[in-house]
């Protein structure tokens, strides 16, 4: 049985990398860019850099600076609008996950109109956009190279789920330089989020031989030094090693899915609006606990590649030491509870039944090695408040 891998055209890998944008432009044949980015980039200096570096091949661009964390169908409308009115032939996504995400929403709802709930699993987007050239400066989503964009109704708090080869980024730039400036909050969350990516994509149903390799090298990054990015954001080893994991876990759950945890993270983003990351890290152990016993060897990978248990670990203990360790990262990495979050506890139990309903919807739990119920979803969202 054959598995088709989906991937950028180009990947651009390492200290400098942003800088070559110039000539991959060149080499899509596109003279027109825009920008879609958020105003911490533009603050940051990072935008005029890129204007910069592209003036000076006499390419100019505009810029669209007002996509928002946790991006919503209101949100991309401006960003729609200016696309469908301007003369643009590609779009330079520079930033975190919610800048990419928003680009790749705009890059098809800009070409092919419609609204964004034309676009929600399970209808599965093949038609190209506009095309996108990413640039992340959060070592965490991993969306410069995948085929999913999230985009949350407003409507009704959903998180919606998108997926389909065109919202794959034509070339990611993945340059480490640019996450340096990234504060310790921010460093923790993403990175986190980049450790679910890869544990998600190996004990995914849909995993293969190609995902796995991906997801086992991102671990084998990710698992050192994520606590090292934490305590000190100069590290240059450290964010190198933080970036292309969270690349190479991007690949890994593009090409296998993810499971459980996103399931059930997506919904409490949308009704409290935790971010992404952050919601991942407070399901990570609990989830993991749940669904060990259907994948016990897969799991005992995942606790050697982080590099917390050894090849002479028996796998039940080496899945000890994994669940222990997912308890001390978020210890560690002062992840909140949802009460330190600052959610509400009656408004949490009341919603548990409609964050089950949307977590099962959104697909990801059944690529889970245990495939939850309904039940044992509330039973769970329960259990993380209880935690207190």
């Amino acid at each position: 049985m054959s598995t088709q891998i989906i991937l950028p055209r180009i990947m651009q890998v390492g200290e400098g990398a942003s800088q070559e944008i110039p000539a991959v432009l060149a080499s899509l044949n596109c003279k027109r860019p825009l920008i879609i980015t958020d105003k911490v980039m533009v603050e940051l200096g990072y935008v005029s850099q890129i204007e910069a570096t592209l003036a000076n091949h006499m390419v100019f661009c505009d810029v669209f600076a007002d996509t928002v964390p946790e991006p919503t169908i209101g949100s991309i409308m401006a960003g729609v609008e200016q696309v469908q009115n301007g003369d643009y032939d590609s779009i330079i996504a520079l930033g975190g996950g919610s800048p990419i995400d928003s680009a790749k929403a705009i890059a098809i709802l800009g070409k092919h109109g419609g609204s964004m709930r034309d676009y929600k699993f399970p209808r599965i987007v093949n038609e190209a956009g506009l095309p996108i050239i990413a640039i992340p400066t959060t070592a965490g989503t991993g969306s410069e190279a995948t085929k999913f964009t999230i985009i949350t109704d407003e409507a009704n708090d959903e998180k919606m789920l998108c997926v389909g080869v065109g919202f794959m980024p034509v070339a990611a730039l993945v340059d480490y330089n640019l996450t340096l400036s990234l504060p310790a909050r921010i460093t923790a969350d993403t990175g986190i989020d980049a450790l679910t990516h890869a544990m998600e994509a190996y004990v995914s149903q849909k995993a293969n031989a190609y995902s796995d390799t991906q997801a086992l090298a991102a671990m084998s990054l990710i698992g050192p030094n994520l606590r090292r990015t934490y305590k000190d954001g100069k590290d240059k080893a450290a964010r190198e090693a933080m970036m292309l994991g969270s690349t190479l876990a991007g690949i890994a759950f593009s090409n296998a899915s993810v499971a459980l945890v996103h399931g059930m993270s997506r919904p409490i983003g949308a009704f409290f609006h935790v971010p992404h990351g952050l919601s991942n890290a407070m399901l990570l152990p609990s989830v993991t606990a749940f669904s060990i016993s259907a994948a016990p060897e897969r799991y005992a990978d995942c606790a050697r590649a982080m590099g917390v248990a050894s090849r002479e670990d028996s796998t039940d203990q080496a899945n000890q030491k994994l669940l222990t360790e997912l308890h001390a990262l978020n210890d560690e990495l002062q992840v909140p509870t949802p009460l330190q979050f600052g959610i509400d506890r009656e408004q949490f139990m009341a919603l548990t039944d409609e964050m089950a309903t949307q977590a099962l919807n959104s697909g990801s739990p059944n690529n889970n090695p245990r495939i939850p119920s309904q039940t044992e979803i509330v039973d769970m969202y329960k259990a993380l408040w209880n935690q207190e």
